[in-house]
């Protein structure tokens, strides 16, 4: 993207085009810059343009609400198809919450992007497919490659949502990279959404209790799933509206929380150690401890893909200490799972982790070489954030092969 600010730093409608593309990568990038673009009146344009403190929450435009407004009462109204239609509920939202949450996101970056017609049909076609194949598995709760099914479901149509994202821009990493700056973005405010709209509940059900009416059963089946299904959607339009509305707030958090959660993470092990648990003969505890490296990893990717490409020693240190501890955990996992398939044989969850975790594994020892080049000052952070990039798909591929092929291989 720098590059390309450069060199048509005199072009103003192509400047425009990469702006509108990606325009979180955009500001970051010209911001960079900007030190050795003193003088240039178009850089001091676009320097008024993208960093003027303008405190008012911009709403687009009309068109652009209205289709906002439409896509987001067409989730809702899906959300609600369990009581229009008496559709088991346990049945309906394992298998379709991925739907009701990614596709319209999809949809409205698809026609933001406005993305050409061969790219749109294999947007659909795949959404389409996915749709018809998870509630064509039968309704057996019991089946492990059914829950392994819908859980990686959600990984297949993130990415699907990434796919629109990119639109057409090019290199293909760079968007990938404001891909995961989106998705934390989108973490902060639903949870600032829905820590208000709790609030809002809980007064609302209050004050009718007050006066003797017990609203929880109607409440949360008509307004909690209904605003749950608006809240990803509503959160994404306010966020590409307004980049400046979490943009700062991301960041600090990042930073906030990988200091600490590498002081959790090392007191975790060592207890670990001491207090008798082991993932090894535990399964619950196997489950947690992949549940909390996920969670290390993300904090990583994000930290990484923040807004800010320029990080002091300091902060490069900490994300490089977290990627070394984490590595050392994905280890432990990956030995765990590996001693349970030697002793009782192999089963399509403890497969679909030893694959989850050999990717992990590899990804981690990648970024973590990388993050000792940076720290050395040989890279730049920026060459970090590819490698996050171009490792994305291979995730991807693996929940297509564990949502689509499990249930042929092992059997439903």
């Amino acid at each position: 993207m720098k590059s390309k600010i450069r060199t048509h730093l005199n072009d103003p409608a192509h400047l425009e085009s990469l702006y509108r593309n990606n325009r979180v990568a955009f500001k970051q990038s010209f911001n960079d810059l900007l030190p050795t673009l003193k003088g240039n009146i178009v850089a001091e344009c676009w320097n008024v343009r993208l960093n003027y403190a303008d405190e008012t929450i911009h709403w687009g435009s009309r068109k652009e609400f209205l289709f906002v407004l439409v896509a987001a009462a067409i989730a809702c109204l899906i959300a609600q198809f369990p009581m229009l239609f008496s559709i088991d509920e346990e049945f309906f939202y394992p298998r379709n919450i991925s739907f009701i949450i990614f596709s319209p996101l999809a949809v409205f970056f698809a026609w933001r992007h406005n993305l050409p017609m061969g790219k749109l049909a294999f947007l659909l076609g795949a959404t389409l497919i996915s749709v018809v194949f998870i509630n064509l598995l039968p309704n057996n709760p019991e089946s492990d490659t059914v829950v392994l099914s819908c859980l990686h479901l959600v990984l297949v149509l993130w990415s699907l949502l990434g796919f629109a994202f990119s639109g057409n821009t090019n290199p293909i990493h760079t968007p990938r990279i404001g891909f995961l700056t989106y998705n934390g973005d989108l973490l902060v405010l639903m949870a600032l959404i829905a820590i208000s709209g709790a609030i809002l509940s809980g007064i609302t059900i209050g004050l009718f209790a007050a006066i003797g009416l017990q609203i929880e059963d109607i409440y949360f089946q008509y307004v909690g799933i209904t605003g749950a299904a608006a809240v990803p959607l509503v959160a994404t339009f306010l966020i590409q509206s307004n980049p400046q509305l979490v943009g700062k707030i991301s960041p600090v958090i990042a930073r906030i929380f990988c200091p600490l959660v590498l002081a959790m993470l090392v007191v975790y092990l060592i207890a670990m150690a001491y207090g008798g648990k082991n993932p090894y003969t535990d399964r619950d505890f196997l489950l947690i401890f992949n549940v909390m490296l996920i969670g290390v990893m993300a904090i990583i990717f994000f930290s990484i893909a923040g807004p800010s490409p320029t990080k002091n020693r300091w902060e490069t240190g900490i994300i490089t200490l977290l990627a070394a501890v984490t590595v050392v955990v994905n280890i432990v996992a990956l030995s765990a799972i590996l001693f349970r398939i030697a002793e009782w044989g192999i089963t399509p969850n403890r497969v679909a982790v030893l694959g989850a975790n050999v990717l992990v594994l590899m990804n981690l020892i990648w970024v973590f070489v990388q993050l000792i080049r940076v720290v050395r000052a040989d890279i730049p952070i920026t060459r970090v954030q590819v490698v996050v990039a171009r490792y994305l798909p291979i995730y991807c591929l693996w929940a297509f092969i564990v949502t689509f092929l499990f249930p042929m291989i092992f059997g439903i």
